[in-house]
Protein backbone atom coordinates (compact mmCIF):
# COMPACT_ATOMS: atom_id res chain seq x y z
CA UNK A 1 0.00 0.00 0.00
CA UNK A 2 1.42 3.67 -0.98
CA UNK A 3 2.12 5.86 1.63
CA UNK A 4 -0.63 8.71 2.51
CA UNK A 5 0.72 11.78 1.34
CA UNK A 6 -0.68 15.25 1.28
CA UNK A 7 -0.99 14.74 -2.57
CA UNK A 8 -3.85 12.48 -1.74
CA UNK A 9 -7.20 13.30 -2.09
CA UNK A 10 -9.69 10.33 -0.73
CA UNK A 11 -11.90 8.49 -3.54
CA UNK A 12 -15.10 9.65 -0.81
CA UNK A 13 -14.21 13.52 -1.07
CA UNK A 14 -16.99 15.64 -1.91
CA UNK A 15 -17.67 19.82 -2.42
CA UNK A 16 -20.70 20.90 -2.45
CA UNK A 17 -22.29 17.58 -3.84
CA UNK A 18 -19.22 17.28 -6.45
CA UNK A 19 -16.44 14.49 -6.52
CA UNK A 20 -13.72 15.50 -7.06
CA UNK A 21 -9.47 14.19 -7.43
CA UNK A 22 -6.40 15.97 -6.96
CA UNK A 23 -6.45 17.42 -9.86
CA UNK A 24 -10.14 18.05 -10.42
CA UNK A 25 -9.80 19.92 -7.78
CA UNK A 26 -6.57 21.72 -8.25
CA UNK A 27 -8.55 22.96 -12.04
CA UNK A 28 -11.20 23.78 -10.25
CA UNK A 29 -9.36 26.07 -7.72
CA UNK A 30 -8.29 28.38 -10.46
CA UNK A 31 -11.58 28.45 -11.14
CA UNK A 32 -12.29 29.95 -8.09
CA UNK A 33 -9.66 32.04 -8.11
CA UNK A 34 -10.93 33.33 -11.37
CA UNK A 35 -14.44 33.73 -10.99
CA UNK A 36 -15.23 33.31 -7.25
CA UNK A 37 -16.41 35.27 -5.17
CA UNK A 38 -14.48 36.14 -1.98
CA UNK A 39 -15.10 33.27 0.15
CA UNK A 40 -14.28 30.75 -3.19
CA UNK A 41 -11.23 33.27 -3.79
CA UNK A 42 -9.80 32.57 -0.91
CA UNK A 43 -10.62 28.61 -1.11
CA UNK A 44 -8.90 28.85 -4.57
CA UNK A 45 -5.68 30.15 -3.17
CA UNK A 46 -5.32 27.52 -0.56
CA UNK A 47 -6.06 24.77 -2.71
CA UNK A 48 -3.32 26.05 -5.04
CA UNK A 49 -0.82 26.41 -2.44
CA UNK A 50 -1.84 22.65 -0.88
CA UNK A 51 -0.80 21.56 -4.26
CA UNK A 52 2.00 23.30 -5.30
CA UNK A 53 4.96 21.82 -4.59
CA UNK A 54 6.39 22.97 -1.50
CA UNK A 55 6.38 20.33 1.14
CA UNK A 56 4.99 23.42 3.76
CA UNK A 57 2.15 26.08 4.23
CA UNK A 58 3.13 29.69 5.96
CA UNK A 59 0.84 30.78 8.56
CA UNK A 60 1.12 33.89 11.43
CA UNK A 61 0.70 32.40 14.64
CA UNK A 62 -1.97 33.74 16.83
CA UNK A 63 0.11 34.28 20.18
CA UNK A 64 -0.93 31.75 22.40
CA UNK A 65 2.76 30.47 22.67
CA UNK A 66 4.38 34.14 22.28
CA UNK A 67 4.46 37.02 19.79
CA UNK A 68 2.63 36.28 16.78
CA UNK A 69 5.21 34.95 14.18
CA UNK A 70 5.75 33.72 10.33
CA UNK A 71 6.04 29.73 10.88
CA UNK A 72 6.25 27.52 7.92
CA UNK A 73 3.55 24.21 8.91
CA UNK A 74 4.37 21.27 6.93
CA UNK A 75 1.81 19.11 5.40
CA UNK A 76 3.03 16.04 6.63
CA UNK A 77 2.09 17.44 9.98
CA UNK A 78 -1.19 18.52 8.83
CA UNK A 79 -2.43 15.55 7.51
CA UNK A 80 -1.47 13.67 10.46
CA UNK A 81 -3.39 16.25 12.43
CA UNK A 82 -6.42 15.21 10.21
CA UNK A 83 -6.38 11.78 10.93
CA UNK A 84 -5.76 12.06 14.59
CA UNK A 85 -9.21 14.09 14.45
CA UNK A 86 -10.64 11.16 12.21
CA UNK A 87 -9.65 8.69 14.99
CA UNK A 88 -10.83 10.72 18.12
CA UNK A 89 -14.13 11.85 16.40
CA UNK A 90 -14.74 8.44 15.00
CA UNK A 91 -14.82 10.19 11.05
CA UNK A 92 -15.31 7.55 8.16
CA UNK A 93 -15.44 8.08 4.85
CA UNK A 94 -18.60 9.36 3.22
CA UNK A 95 -19.65 11.23 6.63
CA UNK A 96 -20.89 14.55 5.73
CA UNK A 97 -19.27 17.62 7.00
CA UNK A 98 -20.48 21.17 7.40
CA UNK A 99 -17.21 24.49 6.45
CA UNK A 100 -18.56 27.89 7.82
CA UNK A 101 -15.08 28.78 9.15
CA UNK A 102 -12.79 31.38 7.45
CA UNK A 103 -10.49 29.57 5.57
CA UNK A 104 -7.35 32.02 6.03
CA UNK A 105 -6.83 30.64 9.96
CA UNK A 106 -5.44 27.36 10.51
CA UNK A 107 -8.90 25.75 11.87
CA UNK A 108 -10.65 26.80 8.24
CA UNK A 109 -7.52 25.30 6.20
CA UNK A 110 -7.62 21.77 8.18
CA UNK A 111 -11.56 21.27 7.73
CA UNK A 112 -10.93 21.48 4.01
CA UNK A 113 -7.90 19.33 4.83
CA UNK A 114 -9.35 16.79 6.94
CA UNK A 115 -12.37 16.23 4.08
CA UNK A 116 -9.82 15.24 1.24
CA UNK A 117 -8.00 13.33 3.88
CA UNK A 118 -10.87 11.16 5.49
CA UNK A 119 -13.07 11.52 2.45
CA UNK A 120 -15.32 13.77 4.09
CA UNK A 121 -18.84 15.34 1.89
CA UNK A 122 -17.97 18.84 2.82
CA UNK A 123 -20.72 21.57 2.01
CA UNK A 124 -18.21 25.02 2.21
CA UNK A 125 -20.02 28.34 2.80
CA UNK A 126 -19.76 32.02 3.44
CA UNK A 127 -18.46 32.11 7.16
CA UNK A 128 -21.47 33.79 8.42
CA UNK A 129 -23.26 33.63 12.02
CA UNK A 130 -25.89 31.72 11.51
CA UNK A 131 -24.23 28.95 8.92
CA UNK A 132 -26.74 25.90 9.24
CA UNK A 133 -29.45 28.50 7.64
CA UNK A 134 -27.74 28.91 4.38
CA UNK A 135 -27.68 24.92 3.92
CA UNK A 136 -30.62 23.93 5.82
CA UNK A 137 -29.16 20.09 5.84
CA UNK A 138 -28.23 17.24 8.70
CA UNK A 139 -24.49 16.90 9.13
CA UNK A 140 -22.19 14.36 10.97
CA UNK A 141 -19.60 16.70 11.46
CA UNK A 142 -18.82 20.65 12.29
CA UNK A 143 -16.70 23.24 13.74
CA UNK A 144 -17.93 26.61 14.45
CA UNK A 145 -16.35 29.03 16.86
CA UNK A 146 -18.56 30.52 20.01
CA UNK A 147 -20.35 33.24 18.34
CA UNK A 148 -21.90 31.04 15.32
CA UNK A 149 -23.14 28.34 18.41
CA UNK A 150 -24.83 31.01 19.82
CA UNK A 151 -26.97 32.81 17.02
CA UNK A 152 -27.37 28.49 15.80
CA UNK A 153 -28.49 27.23 18.85
CA UNK A 154 -32.12 26.41 17.23
CA UNK A 155 -30.75 24.67 14.47
CA UNK A 156 -27.78 23.02 16.17
CA UNK A 157 -29.92 19.42 16.19
CA UNK A 158 -28.68 19.36 12.47
CA UNK A 159 -25.49 18.10 13.54
CA UNK A 160 -24.21 14.91 14.78
CA UNK A 161 -21.07 15.69 16.16
CA UNK A 162 -19.43 19.35 16.88
CA UNK A 163 -16.23 20.99 17.76
CA UNK A 164 -15.89 24.41 19.18
CA UNK A 165 -12.62 26.35 18.96
CA UNK A 166 -11.42 29.93 18.74
CA UNK A 167 -12.46 31.65 22.04
CA UNK A 168 -13.89 29.99 25.80
CA UNK A 169 -16.99 29.35 25.79
CA UNK A 170 -19.26 31.07 28.44
CA UNK A 171 -20.68 29.53 30.97
CA UNK A 172 -24.66 30.38 30.13
CA UNK A 173 -23.81 29.18 26.69
CA UNK A 174 -22.61 26.04 28.37
CA UNK A 175 -25.76 25.40 29.76
CA UNK A 176 -27.90 26.08 27.11
CA UNK A 177 -25.31 23.82 24.71
CA UNK A 178 -26.08 20.58 27.60
CA UNK A 179 -29.62 20.59 26.76
CA UNK A 180 -29.23 19.71 23.43
CA UNK A 181 -29.26 16.43 21.64
CA UNK A 182 -25.77 16.88 20.04
CA UNK A 183 -22.44 15.45 20.78
CA UNK A 184 -20.87 19.28 21.67
CA UNK A 185 -16.45 19.35 21.76
CA UNK A 186 -14.48 22.27 23.00
CA UNK A 187 -11.36 22.11 21.56
CA UNK A 188 -7.67 22.87 23.35
CA UNK A 189 -5.31 24.01 20.40
CA UNK A 190 -3.35 26.28 18.32
CA UNK A 191 -2.02 27.53 15.16
CA UNK A 192 1.71 25.91 15.98
CA UNK A 193 -0.66 22.78 17.02
CA UNK A 194 -1.84 23.05 13.90
CA UNK A 195 -5.70 23.40 15.51
CA UNK A 196 -6.89 20.74 18.16
CA UNK A 197 -4.49 18.38 19.91
CA UNK A 198 -7.47 17.92 22.53
CA UNK A 199 -10.97 18.21 23.35
CA UNK A 200 -13.59 17.84 25.86
CA UNK A 201 -17.41 17.21 25.92
CA UNK A 202 -18.75 20.43 27.23
CA UNK A 203 -20.65 18.21 30.20
CA UNK A 204 -16.89 17.63 30.92
CA UNK A 205 -14.06 18.85 32.73
CA UNK A 206 -11.04 17.88 31.63
CA UNK A 207 -9.51 17.96 28.03
CA UNK A 208 -8.35 14.43 26.61
CA UNK A 209 -5.58 13.85 23.84
CA UNK A 210 -5.54 12.95 20.22
CA UNK A 211 -3.75 10.52 19.69
CA UNK A 212 0.33 10.59 19.50
CA UNK A 213 0.25 13.50 21.75
CA UNK A 214 2.15 13.72 25.03
CA UNK A 215 2.04 16.22 27.89
CA UNK A 216 4.00 17.56 30.69
CA UNK A 217 4.20 20.90 32.66
CA UNK A 218 7.09 23.25 33.64
CA UNK A 219 8.57 25.31 36.23
CA UNK A 220 5.68 27.62 35.41
CA UNK A 221 2.96 24.79 35.92
CA UNK A 222 2.15 25.35 32.16
CA UNK A 223 1.60 23.47 29.55
CA UNK A 224 4.18 21.67 27.26
CA UNK A 225 3.11 19.34 24.12
CA UNK A 226 5.39 17.34 22.86
CA UNK A 227 3.53 15.41 19.24
CA UNK A 228 6.36 14.30 17.23
CA UNK A 229 4.19 13.45 14.68
CA UNK A 230 2.73 17.64 14.44
CA UNK A 231 5.46 19.79 15.70
CA UNK A 232 8.84 18.79 15.46
CA UNK A 233 10.11 20.25 19.03
CA UNK A 234 8.13 20.65 22.01
CA UNK A 235 5.46 23.37 22.55
CA UNK A 236 5.93 25.48 25.30
CA UNK A 237 2.68 27.35 26.21
CA UNK A 238 1.05 29.95 28.24
CA UNK A 239 -1.32 27.94 29.51
CA UNK A 240 -1.82 26.92 33.12
CA UNK A 241 -3.03 23.29 33.66
CA UNK A 242 -3.27 20.32 35.95
CA UNK A 243 -2.44 16.89 34.26
CA UNK A 244 -4.72 14.08 35.41
CA UNK A 245 -2.80 10.61 34.54
CA UNK A 246 -1.18 10.31 31.04
CA UNK A 247 -4.26 11.35 28.56
CA UNK A 248 -5.87 14.36 30.23
CA UNK A 249 -5.70 17.79 31.47
CA UNK A 250 -8.00 20.78 33.12
CA UNK A 251 -6.99 23.77 32.15
CA UNK A 252 -6.34 26.58 34.72
CA UNK A 253 -5.98 29.58 32.68
CA UNK A 254 -3.17 31.69 30.72
CA UNK A 255 -0.10 32.04 32.85
CA UNK A 256 0.36 35.60 31.77
CA UNK A 257 -3.65 36.85 32.88
CA UNK A 258 -2.86 35.52 36.49
CA UNK A 259 -3.23 38.14 39.73
CA UNK A 260 -1.01 37.93 42.25
CA UNK A 261 -2.85 39.93 44.39
CA UNK A 262 -1.83 39.97 48.49
CA UNK A 263 0.49 36.67 48.07
CA UNK A 264 -3.06 34.65 46.07
CA UNK A 265 -2.85 33.68 42.38
CA UNK A 266 -5.80 34.87 41.00
CA UNK A 267 -7.26 32.99 37.93
CA UNK A 268 -9.24 35.88 35.54
CA UNK A 269 -10.92 33.01 33.46
CA UNK A 270 -12.48 31.45 36.17
CA UNK A 271 -13.59 33.94 37.86
CA UNK A 272 -15.17 35.16 34.62
CA UNK A 273 -16.85 31.91 34.32
CA UNK A 274 -18.29 32.50 37.79
CA UNK A 275 -19.67 36.03 36.63
CA UNK A 276 -20.91 34.89 33.25
CA UNK A 277 -24.63 34.43 34.53
CA UNK A 278 -25.03 38.00 36.16
CA UNK A 279 -23.21 40.85 33.62
CA UNK A 280 -24.98 40.52 30.35
CA UNK A 281 -22.01 42.64 28.49
CA UNK A 282 -19.03 42.02 27.65
CA UNK A 283 -16.26 41.63 30.68
CA UNK A 284 -13.41 40.65 32.10
CA UNK A 285 -11.05 40.84 34.77
CA UNK A 286 -7.16 42.34 35.01
CA UNK A 287 -5.01 43.00 37.34
CA UNK A 288 -3.52 46.71 38.21
CA UNK A 289 -0.66 47.78 40.11
CA UNK A 290 -1.39 48.41 43.71
CA UNK A 291 0.73 50.11 46.98
CA UNK A 292 -1.19 47.53 49.15
CA UNK A 293 -1.71 44.23 47.21
CA UNK A 294 1.10 44.44 44.76
CA UNK A 295 -1.87 43.55 41.95
CA UNK A 296 -5.25 44.82 42.44
CA UNK A 297 -8.33 42.60 40.46
CA UNK A 298 -10.09 45.10 38.62
CA UNK A 299 -13.43 43.88 36.85
CA UNK A 300 -13.71 46.07 33.28
CA UNK A 301 -17.09 45.98 31.42
CA UNK A 302 -17.78 47.18 28.13
CA UNK A 303 -20.66 49.52 27.69
CA UNK A 304 -22.14 52.52 29.42
CA UNK A 305 -21.97 52.90 33.26
CA UNK A 306 -23.85 51.78 35.77
CA UNK A 307 -24.41 50.63 39.11
CA UNK A 308 -23.66 46.97 39.73
CA UNK A 309 -25.39 45.57 42.86
CA UNK A 310 -22.75 43.72 45.58
CA UNK A 311 -25.64 40.51 45.27
CA UNK A 312 -23.94 39.60 41.58
CA UNK A 313 -20.47 39.08 43.50
CA UNK A 314 -22.23 36.46 45.80
CA UNK A 315 -20.67 33.54 44.24
CA UNK A 316 -16.99 35.03 44.63
CA UNK A 317 -14.47 34.07 46.98
CA UNK A 318 -13.03 36.59 49.51
CA UNK A 319 -10.15 37.45 46.54
CA UNK A 320 -11.78 36.87 43.61
CA UNK A 321 -14.07 40.03 44.27
CA UNK A 322 -13.11 43.18 42.48
CA UNK A 323 -11.34 45.99 44.08
CA UNK A 324 -12.48 47.95 40.94
CA UNK A 325 -14.75 48.33 38.19
CA UNK A 326 -14.35 49.83 34.77
CA UNK A 327 -16.40 50.81 32.11
CA UNK A 328 -15.12 50.78 28.35
CA UNK A 329 -16.98 51.67 25.77
CA UNK A 330 -15.48 49.26 22.98
CA UNK A 331 -13.10 47.04 23.77
CA UNK A 332 -10.05 45.90 21.29
CA UNK A 333 -10.14 43.01 19.34
CA UNK A 334 -7.62 40.41 17.71
CA UNK A 335 -8.38 39.77 14.09
CA UNK A 336 -10.48 36.92 15.30
CA UNK A 337 -12.50 38.34 17.59
CA UNK A 338 -10.28 37.77 20.82
CA UNK A 339 -10.22 40.30 23.18
CA UNK A 340 -7.03 42.36 23.76
CA UNK A 341 -7.11 42.50 27.98
CA UNK A 342 -4.07 44.90 28.01
CA UNK A 343 -4.73 47.31 24.99
CA UNK A 344 -8.31 47.58 26.01
CA UNK A 345 -7.26 49.10 29.54
CA UNK A 346 -3.64 50.64 28.53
Amino acid sequence: MNKLTYKNVHNRFKLNGVHFNGKELYDKAYVFVKEGDAHEKALGHFILEWFDGKEYIEMTTSGTTGTPKKIHLQKAAMVNSALATGDFFDLKPGDTALHCLPIQYIAGKMMLVRAFILGLELDYVVPDSRPLDITGKNYDFAAMVPLQVEQSLAELDQIQKLIIGGAKLNATLVEQLKTLPVAIYETYGMTETITHIAAKKIQETAFSLLPGIHIATDERGCLVITAPRICEEPLVTNDMVTIIGEKQFIWLGRYDNVINSGGVKLFPEQIEEKLATVIPQRYFVIGKEDDTLGEKLVLVIEGEPYTIAPEVFGELDKFEKPKEILFIPHFKETATGKIKRKETVA
